[in-house]
């Protein structure tokens, strides 16, 4: 944990949650009230079609909501896109942009994803950017490399560094059950805290760098204590409350 910055624990549904599943959010929303994620804040992002019912259930704000892409343009004909505006509209307060899925399912590049942060910014939404290398590019030795140039083509210079959130996801390690060793997510956060202060300055120290690949609640005692891991953005395990508020009680002693 990064000393003076506010951890976050966000949860990413991905394509899955119907209208049933707002009771897993509902759930969330009254820990959250109750204290149970302690220190740390707490963010579901579920589709973009539960985006609004969530935002009504959790109103209170306890637990924040985003949504998990936007489009860089404001509106326009984008058959099937969804403005960052529209997002805001919605009730969310955060995005997911530049996600592993999306850059590997949609060949999104490091502009892109930097223009859609812009874009989320622009709309008063906080940029979560997510970074991470392939299982081929650690094996060769190239890890630091390939998240230095992700950190450095899409983040978007910003006045308020603090409302970017940077999500380390080794691509090999979602939803894989893999996790890479406590050494060398160590080194990598290390690492992106030292880019960003190349970045930002001073400002960098105030960015909250989460850790994501396969986090369970098994793991998160180990992971979430790391030097530099500001949260957790979290997968398969934020689908059932009870999980995910698991991952979140790291944080009630801190």
């Amino acid at each position: 944990m990064t000393p003076g910055v506010r951890p976050l624990v966000a949860g990413n549904w991905k394509m899955n949650g119907l209208k049933a599943s707002l009771g897993e959010i509902a759930a969330m929303g009254e820990a959250a009230r109750a204290g149970g994620a302690g220190a740390a804040e707490l963010a579901v992002c579920p589709p973009a079609t539960l985006i609004s019912q969530a935002a009504a259930l959790l109103a209170d704000g306890a637990l924040a909501v985003g949504g998990q892409d936007c489009h860089p343009k404001g509106s326009g004909p984008h058959t099937g896109e969804i403005a960052a505006a529209m997002l805001k509209d919605a009730g969310a307060s955060y995005v997911i942009v530049g996600h592993s899925e999306r850059r590997a399912d949609h060949g999104e590049s490091d502009a892109l994803v930097r223009a859609k942060a812009e874009a989320a910014l622009a709309a008063g939404l906080t940029a979560i950017v997510c970074v991470g290398e392939t299982r081929a590019e650690r094996e060769a030795g190239r890890a630091l490399a390939v998240v230095s140039g992700q950190i450095r083509g899409s983040l978007p210079p910003v006045a308020e560094p603090s409302r970017i959130v940077v999500a380390y996801e080794p691509v090999w390690a979602i939803g894989t059950g893999l996790t890479p060793t406590a050494a060398d997510i160590a080194e990598m956060h290390a690492a992106i805290r030292a880019w960003l202060g190349e970045i930002y300055g001073p400002g960098g120290a105030t960015i909250r760098i989460l850790y994501g690949g396969s986090v369970k609640p098994a793991n998160a005692a180990e992971l979430l204590s790391l030097a530099n891991v500001d949260g957790a953005l979290v997968g398969g395990a934020s689908l059932k409350a009870a999980d995910f508020l698991a991952i979140a009680g790291v944080y009630r002693n801190t």
